[in-house]
């Protein structure tokens, strides 16, 4: 399967109710939220329908974490896929509307920072660095490179990201800055990550971040960013990193929330078994470019959900360091 997130979103998204989707008398697993999560339902939809024989339909959108939390809490979806833990009023406009959710995480992420491949001065960045450039003062203020470190050239300092609406923003703003969603707005915002590879790609000044999915599917293009850690090591964005911890503070897990009532419906059983099914975790997930659960973890995520264990490990906002372990008990 090759991995096109244009291609991926017109095939496998539809508009409408679940009166439409069963339209046919086909049951279809409603999905929608994170562009971050999309590669992974796109990959796990595909095989999961050759699995099926054509019994059950998937249906993927790519509303934005914040986009399909307010679909999923007005009981619009099924699942829907989340870039970073539900905040407080996604959990009130929950609770208004009687949507009870199983909190589970589909697999572990790094954010990459990027930059042109011909920019060499910016190849390792400390978090008081990038908070420098993204903090919300830094408007109308930082505007160039040397700004950040004087070692740097005088240019002009052109940024990229994820759009407010992003759980990816959410994420990195939280990291970076210390606080959610909280950065200088004269930046290049947008929810399709495929703008922010074309805005660095050609511009040498430029940078951005995203999830590393799409790093890795556009490696010819960007280049990665390392992170100074505290004892001065420089660490870059990977799966191996990911894995084992040493990438810090831009490695945290992405979710799949599941609507409590829909969960007894076998075509979202079946489809939630087979996404968190060990072995297709590490065909799928890794495939796309993210760190598939340790076995452990999957085995433990699909106990929750069998168990129908509802709520959040989180208080309405992101944390730094989460145990993947902590995420499923």
């Amino acid at each position: 399967m090759k991995f096109n997130v244009f291609v991926g979103a017109a095939a496998l998204a539809l508009t409408g109710t679940t009166s439409v989707a069963y339209a046919q008398n086909v049951p279809t697993v409603l999905i929608d939220g994170s562009s971050t999560v999309f590669p992974i339902s796109e990959a796990v939809a595909e095989e999961f329908q050759k699995d099926q024989k054509g019994k059950t339909r998937v249906t993927v959108g790519v509303s934005g974490t914040g986009g399909g939390f307010k679909k999923f809490c007005r009981g619009e979806l099924d699942i829907t896929g989340a870039s970073r833990p539900i905040k407080k009023s996604e959990m009130e406009l929950c609770a208004q509307n009687n949507v009870e959710y199983i909190e589970m995480p589909i697999a572990i992420d790094a954010l990459a920072t990027i930059i042109h491949p011909d920019n060499k001065f910016a190849e390792c960045l400390s978090v008081d660095e990038l908070k420098t450039m993204w903090a919300p003062e830094a408007q109308g203020k930082i505007t160039n490179w040397n700004q950040i470190n004087p070692k740097f050239p005088d240019a002009p300092l052109v940024l990229f990201g994820a759009g407010t609406d992003s759980g990816t923003y959410d994420y990195y703003t939280f990291a970076i800055v210390g606080k959610e969603h909280s950065s200088r707005g004269d930046f290049t915002a947008t929810e399709d990550d495929n703008v922010t590879v074309q805005g660095v790609s050609r511009d040498q000044n430029a940078l951005g971040f995203l999830g590393l999915a799409y790093y890795d599917h556009n490696k010819d293009k960007i280049k990665r960013v390392a992170i100074r850690q505290a004892d001065g090591s420089c660490v870059l964005p990977s799966v191996e990193t990911a894995v084992d911890g040493t990438y810090q503070p831009l490695t945290r897990p992405i979710f799949y929330y599941v609507d409590k009532s829909k969960a007894d419906q076998k075509h979202v059983a079946d489809y939630i078994h087979f996404a968190f099914n060990p072995k297709n975790q590490q065909a799928l997930v890794n495939e796309v470019g993210y760190v598939s659960l340790p076995e452990n973890i999957a085995v433990a995520a699909t106990k929750k959900f069998d168990m129908r264990t509802t709520g959040t490990h989180f208080g309405g906002g992101s944390k730094v360091g989460v145990k993947m372990e902590d995420l499923v008990k």
